[in-house]
């Protein structure tokens, strides 16, 4: 026990290299570390600017702009996250709509180096933030769009400071792992867990796994048991359901509907769905490490399984120090938070098609080991470490920055004004051209009378495809106050904010890209519910000279009829539609 408080410990510096099993207790930022932080701001601010909305983004600004309880597919924090910017400046704008996201991971850079000290030391820390800050998928999943996952990992941060303040607060209140000294005492950090835990749910359904997480840890390590039948467990557990009425009030309301697609509505019509493939596992893993960039993906995958063997020969060998016991029960801390979210949506990834963001709130945990690893490799090669990072570092600024002129000005492109060598991608096969410049299209629209004209004119605007209803809402909202809506079978939130029969009498515009006005069948499948349909006009977006997409939009003359959802408030209310309308 000597060496634990005497921070003497050999296990992750070596002697003489610092602190490592009790942890620094003060909380001051090194200014290296604040340098590091708002260096990593303003590079996210300036992407955050350029960068044209994602098709998520969109349609989470309606979220903002239709608050409720919860949503059909997330729950409610990430309504919060996107619309704190645009309701402050009072500005539409994918800019706006990124700040409470630029903003929300600087705190969460915060409290992962508060959690990365506590549990190792000030050096783990800022390495950990070190790495995190040049991660790509954290950068833009967590730190530039919006998105349910910068609450997540706001909260899940948090938690994992609670966690590493309740079980490792000093070393008078716990002893010897297999030969306790000092027992374990429950504290009021538990109800505080609760909290964070459902403010993670709260964000995101990931949140649940990270609750589980927490009990695994504590039932799987003997020290830990007494907080599950702890009183202050109990309050946990009533903070948790209390804090989650947001959740459970709406879901009560909608046919527990969220919960429904999340567990099985929304993989039903995934054609990768049908059985288990290893090889297509193996390939969504791939991906996953492209997203955290290679040079470190691969190491935090490597540390994650040694880390696990080495808790394996723990579990074998019961009987170790207090100082190597607590080093071990530190990592286990940390792996039982990150690797079921890990492993979880790996092994997923053999079923069906998963997003890059699902297992991302492991990798973040997993980075504090990750740091400690590379602390020791330093000590032996430190010019390496040093070029490893940098490198890694200006090599991602560099792509991201190309990658962002093109999006914005087409430097790759073929035919633009700005193309490089001539251009190298033939604008038809650019699939950079799937995101929409909101901006650009509400300047068009505005300065076309026609449409500025209808737009005053008509009661509603439909499309659809949800996901393109954001992207309209964005480039009409600065200009009229019109409800936008999806006529699809597939409507997400748009089933719960609006009851088409409200409409009927009314005029529409329908808006949709050009790919779906030369399917015919889209528009037939909606004749049936107006007196008439025709063309109104189209819309060119332009980039580097060329036209990227086109916007087809229809005046629609008194609904007869509303459309049916096949879920929400409506869907049983209303009359099946006619044979022909969209399925």
């Amino acid at each position: 026990m000597a060496g634990w408080r005497n921070g003497q410990g050999t296990a992750l510096w070596g002697r003489g290299q610092g602190p490592t099993f009790g942890g620094d207790r003060r909380f001051g930022l090194p200014q290296g570390l604040v340098a590091l932080v708002l260096g990593g701001l303003l590079y996210r601010t300036i992407v955050a600017f350029w960068m044209l909305p994602g098709f998520d983004e969109a349609y989470y600004y309606l979220y903002s702009r239709y608050l409720n309880w919860s949503y059909f597919d997330h729950p409610p924090v990430v309504a919060l996250t996107t619309g704190i910017g645009w309701w402050l400046t009072g500005i539409i704008s994918p800019f706006t709509l990124r700040l409470g996201a630029l903003v929300l991971y600087c705190v969460s850079l915060w409290l992962l180096y508060l959690a990365a000290a506590r549990l190792f030391s000030k050096a783990v820390g800022q390495m950990t933030i070190a790495i995190a800050t040049v991660i790509p998928l954290f950068a833009i999943g967590f730190g530039i769009l919006t998105s349910p996952d910068n609450g997540l990992i706001l909260f899940w941060s948090a938690t994992l400071l609670v966690a590493a303040w309740e079980f490792f607060p000093n070393p008078s209140r716990l002893g010897h792992y297999g030969l306790i000294k000092a027992t374990y005492v429950p504290t009021w950090r538990i109800a505080l867990l609760g909290l964070t835990v459902a403010l993670a749910c709260l964000s995101k359904y990931h949140g649940f796994v990270l609750g589980i997480s927490l009990v695994g840890f504590c039932a799987a390590h003997r020290p830990y048991r007494p907080a599950l039948r702890s009183p202050w467990t109990l309050l946990a557990l009533i903070v948790f359901g209390l804090t989650l009425f947001p959740l459970w009030y709406w879901n009560s309301q909608h046919d527990w509907i969220s919960f429904r697609f999340q567990l099985g509505m929304r993989f039903s019509g995934d054609t990768g769905s049908g059985g288990f493939s290893l090889g297509q596992m193996i390939g969504y893993w791939l991906l996953s490490i492209v997203y955290l960039f290679p040079l470190l993906g691969f190491p935090l995958w490597w540390v994650a399984a040694k880390q696990s063997g080495k808790q394996a020969l723990f579990w074998a060998s019961p009987s170790l120090s207090g100082g190597e016991a607590q080093e071990h029960l530190k990592r286990a801390l940390i792996l039982w938070l990150s690797l079921p979210i890990m492993l979880l949506f790996t092994l997923l990834g053999g079923k069906q098609q998963i997003l890059p963001a699902w297992p991302a709130p492991g990798y973040w945990g997993m980075v504090i080991l990750l740091a400690a690893q590379v602390l020791v490799w330093q000590r032996h090669r430190p010019r390496l470490i040093r070029r490893w990072l940098w490198g890694s570092g200006l090599f991602l600024a560099a792509l991201s920055m190309v990658a962002l002129l093109h999006l914005r000005l087409g430097i790759l492109q073929q035919p633009s004004t700005y193309a490089l060598f001539g251009g190298l991608i033939p604008v038809d096969q650019d699939g950079s051209t799937e995101l929409i410049d909101t901006t650009q299209m509400q300047r068009l629209f505005s300065s076309t009378p026609e449409i500025q004209q209808a737009l005053d004119q008509v009661g509603f605007v439909f499309t659809n495809e949800y996901y393109l209803g954001g992207y309209f809402a964005m480039a009409i909202h600065p200009l009229v106050d019109l409800p936008v809506t999806a006529f699809s079978q597939d409507p997400r939130g748009f089933a719960f904010w609006f009851n088409p029969s409200d409409w009927v009498g009314q005029d529409a515009l329908y808006m949709t890209l050009e790919r779906f006005a030369q399917k015919e069948e889209i528009l037939d499948s909606y004749r049936p519910l107006f007196d008439n349909i025709e063309p109104l006009g189209t819309v060119a977006l332009r980039r580097g000279g060329a036209v990227t997409e086109t916007i087809y939009i229809y005046r629609a003359n008194n609904l007869r009829q509303a459309y049916e959802y096949p879920y929400g408030p409506s869907a049983s209310a209303l009359p099946q539609p006619p044979a022909g309308v969209a399925q």
